[in-house]
């Protein structure tokens, strides 16, 4: 315990909730990146040119599910939610566990993937908010470097365990090995629920509020405005790169078996970098250069990579623009974007954010699908496509720019005023 207070800063009484924490973290994405590979798979056997249509199917089933989840967050007690969702999502992996088995139908790789796809932005989130229920804002500020390793070791665990296993216990039983860490993870929130009703934290009350106030809210403000923006234009890269990906994995690699391990190694490689990073570089990083330039920097490495897809579509080209792409996005950028709503509201931040990392972040992919999907009929060569990609990557590069700077303003003047009025009290 000594070794965890001085490199973490654990005080005692804290070391129970995060080790839990980072238990239920580390089998929650060992469960989601063990079904990762087999999700890209599923959208490959679905055939290369339908995947507009699995981008726009997880958009619609978004939006029914956003406000029905809203509705249950209303009805159902916090301490009930959490454990309940978890074990109804680990029913619906047993579910296709036997669809897989015993329906021969191509209908169930595309259910299996849109389901995968609204699955991992609930889990993930549900999961952090429970934490700022346990976890005072000081103690976040300590514990969640730690606490997030936590997910990072699962998602290098996971992505292990599919590339290793695929071949030798096949790819339905890979689904019973998700199931079972899913469950996992509602061991720990059930520790972590007593640990809070110990501290007095009130799991009875129920959620309020309406997300759709997130709209009006996202409008209003100029940097959740640009904030949007950059979403929209993240998405349309990625979503370009995954079909890019796609295409050339399907024409390397003609067994099932073999995309999974690759997808499998690549989710690996990614995840390891991105460890390393998050312990040593993403704070130095951060401190040294700015948010403006965590924000910038993917952008402007994604336009070299899709410079570098249009001259070769080598397989091997794919893989480092993939690992560099998402560990820097993971390392770097993501934890830049969230600091971004720390300058807002407190309802703006749940109700605003949550509308943009569920509905408008799947809303942007199946636009973008659907725009591959028609440079696609016009362009045979899936070089020029990469070509063509690189202006919306300095675009998003411009858009982040302006975010970083509409925060550094806004930030400046809110320490300003505060500033201000402690010179104003003292004189007074």
């Amino acid at each position: 315990m000594g070794i965890l207070k001085k490199v973490f800063n654990i005080s005692d009484g804290e070391h129970k909730p995060v080790v839990f924490s980072f238990l239920y973290f580390f089998f929650l994405m060992s469960s989601y990146f063990i079904l990762r590979p087999v999700r890209d798979e599923m959208g490959i056997q679905a055939g290369v040119e339908n995947m507009q249509w699995l981008f726009t199917g997880t958009f619609i089933v978004m939006l029914l599910v956003v406000p029905a989840f809203g509705i249950v967050t209303k009805k159902v007690q916090r301490k009930k939610l959490i454990s309940t969702i978890y074990v109804f999502f680990s029913l619906n992996i047993l579910g296709f566990y036997f669809a897989f088995l015993l329906i021969d139908s191509t209908i169930i790789p595309v259910i299996f993937f849109i389901w995968l796809s609204v699955f991992n932005l609930f889990v993930v989130s549900i999961f952090w908010s429970f934490n700022s229920d346990i976890f005072t804002t000081n103690q976040a500020k300590r514990l969640y470097g730690p606490i997030a390793a936590g997910g990072s070791s699962g998602a290098i665990f996971g992505p292990a365990v599919t590339t290793f296993f695929i071949n030798r216990i096949g790819l339905e039983n890979l689904l019973l090995l998700s199931a079972f860490f899913l469950i996992l993870s509602v061991i720990f929130v059930q520790k972590l629920l007593k640990f809070g009703k110990s501290n007095e934290v009130n799991f009875e009350r129920k959620l309020n509020g309406d997300i759709w106030n997130g709209v009006k809210l996202l409008v209003k403000n100029p940097l959740l405005r640009q904030i949007g923006i950059f979403i929209l234009l993240y998405t349309t890269i990625s979503t370009f790169l995954y079909f890019e990906q796609a295409h050339i994995v399907s024409e390397v690699y003609s067994s099932a078996g073999d995309r999974t391990f690759y997808f499998g190694m690549r989710d690996l490689l990614v995840n390891v970098a991105t460890l390393f990073i998050q312990f040593f570089l993403t704070g130095k990083v951060t401190r040294k250069w700015g948010i403006t330039f965590c924000l910038i920097l993917v952008p402007g490495i994604s336009a070299f990579g899709f410079l570098s897809l249009g001259f070769t579509q080598s397989l091997y080209v794919l893989l480092i623009v993939q690992v560099i792409y998402r560990t820097l996005n993971h390392s770097i950028q993501r934890p830049a974007r969230e600091v971004l709503f720390t300058s807002v509201t407190l309802e703006e931040r749940y109700r605003s954010k949550n509308f943009i990392d569920t509905t408008l972040y799947r809303g942007g992919d199946a636009v973008s699908g659907w725009l591959f999907a028609g440079l696609s009929s016009v362009v045979v060569s899936l070089r020029t496509i990469a070509l063509l990609t690189i202006p919306i990557a300095l675009v998003w590069l411009m858009s982040g720019f302006r975010a970083g700077r509409l925060f550094t303003s806004k930030t400046i003047k809110f320490y300003g005023e505060i500033e201000k009025n402690r010179i104003t009290k003292k004189s007074a």
